[in-house]
């Protein structure tokens, strides 16, 4: 089953979030927590979705491993360098379970701008 999401106009953690209860498989009768529903969510016009100015200015880290190696980005640099659709990616990523299931979950995801 494919679920389409139009983000214009709306704020990013309320798409993830329909997106997140999407993938999970929880809005089916079917719903088991061992097992990744075949469901596919397609998010359209990223780019158009509002970002609260409080939220602009939030940290992304990613730590290399070595000594100095932490590296902050904040959403709009992101958003600018990489696309609105890893801002969504990212968002929707920290909404699933984190365990096996959660690659497999995110692969039936995707996002345009």
């Amino acid at each position: 089953m494919i679920h389409t999401i139009d983000a214009k106009d709306k704020t990013v953690g309320r798409v993830a979030t329909e997106a997140a209860k999407f993938l999970i498989g929880k809005n089916t009768t079917t719903f088991k927590r061992n097992a990744a529903p075949s469901v596919s969510v397609k998010i359209i016009n990223a780019a158009a979705a509002r970002i609260h100015p409080k939220k602009e200015g939030k940290l992304f880290h990613s730590y290399s491993g070595y000594f100095g190696g932490l590296k902050k980005e904040t959403l709009i640099s992101l958003a600018t360098r990489r696309g609105y659709s890893e801002v969504f990616k990212r968002a929707v990523k920290g909404m699933l379970p984190k365990n096996k299931l959660q690659a497999k979950m995110l692969k039936n995801l995707s996002v345009t701008e």
